[in-house]
């Protein structure tokens, strides 16, 4: 009788409840398994690459999985919300996000809160409290950074554009007002424009910078330098000086590295970009949302630092990883 009850019991729980029956996940040495989600900003970008890669690496050496799903395009709001809504249903132990708008992300984020989800954030800051941990650039000092280095450059003289990214955008918003601070101390440099928006590919930007090179070519004093702060504003100024015949000519300080971006630079038509650590972001953000999960003591913000290169530190072994952020995704 008992062996009968045994086995109708088992057969109870195959059929009506077989995922009561099965184990969860777990590690190796025996907790459970943690899901993470990591959320960027785009998908396309050589950065973004660098922090799947990094968030990759994270996820084997901390044995969690990790979901990572975000927007093609890096203006795509919408998109980005509802990937932060839908991952909320899917189980997640975590959300590590870097927001495309420091203010259209907090609803979603303050959900995540209060169903009991954690969330780091990384790359660009959020208008709001509700998360455990800022992963970050000092982006304000990579872009004084980048000013100081075109002032130097220039000889602390000349006229200078700087090419913005996009609205809500709170990382590349404190690099354009580093760089705006830095040049303002050097009176002889006089910033003819500021207020133009690449959006964000390397089409619109290319766009956008045909259209200051002619505007300002046509006037007496020209431009002698320019600051872009991204990648894809970077890239996409780089192809106008080069098709308008002005590249080399027109000094071009840059942050983020692609490989063009890096050809560039070798020709003598880059004289700088301003590089964070991509592949530092994603790893540190997984391995901060595992350490708060596993009741472990965080930092409230994290500087994964900036680097400017030029042509005579480009072959440093030790930028390597910083000049070549996608290899990273490719190497797991």
């Amino acid at each position: 009788m008992r062996n009968r009850m045994t086995a109708a019991c088992l057969l109870a729980c195959l059929l009506v409840a077989p995922a009561a029956c099965r184990r969860a996940p777990v590690t190796a040495d025996g907790r459970a398994r943690l899901l993470i989600a990591v959320i960027p900003k785009g998908t396309t970008q050589e950065f973004w690459k660098g922090v799947h890669g990094g968030a990759a690496r994270a996820g084997r050496e901390l044995e969690v999985d990790i979901l990572w799903q975000g927007p093609i395009r890096e203006d795509d709001r919408e998109e980005q919300i509802r990937l932060v809504d839908s991952v909320r249903t899917r189980g997640v132990s975590g959300i590590v996000l870097a927001p495309l708008d420091n203010k259209a992300l907090r609803r979603p984020v303050s959900d995540a809160t209060r169903a009991g989800i954690p969330v780091v954030i990384f790359d660009s800051g959020l208008d709001s409290q509700d998360y455990v941990s800022l992963i970050e650039t000092d982006n304000y000092k990579g872009g004084h950074m980048a000013g100081e280095h075109l002032a130097s450059l220039l000889g602390g003289k000349g006229p200078v554009i700087m090419l913005r990214l996009q609205e809500g955008s709170a990382s590349t918003t404190q690099r354009e007002q580093g760089f705006l601070d830095a040049v303002a101390a050097h009176p002889g440099i006089t910033v003819v424009s500021s207020n133009q928006y690449a959006g964000p590919t390397s089409e619109g930007a290319y766009r956008a910078s045909e259209n200051l090179l002619a505007a300002f070519r046509a006037n007496a004093g020209g431009v002698a330098g320019i600051f872009c702060p991204n990648e894809s504003t970077t890239f996409g100024m780089l192809r106008a000086l080069q098709n308008a015949n002005l590249a080399g000519k027109i000094r071009l300080v840059g942050f983020d590295s692609s490989d063009k971006v890096l050809q560039g630079m070798r020709d003598g038509q880059v004289d700088g970009v301003v590089l964070q650590n991509p592949v530092a972001m994603g790893y540190l953000g997984v391995k901060t949302m595992v350490a708060h999960l596993r009741g472990e003591k965080i930092e409230r913000k994290v500087d994964t630092g900036a680097t400017l290169v030029t042509a005579q530190n480009i072959d440093q072994p030790d930028l390597r990883e910083r000049l070549h952020p996608g290899q990273a995704l490719e190497a797991r």
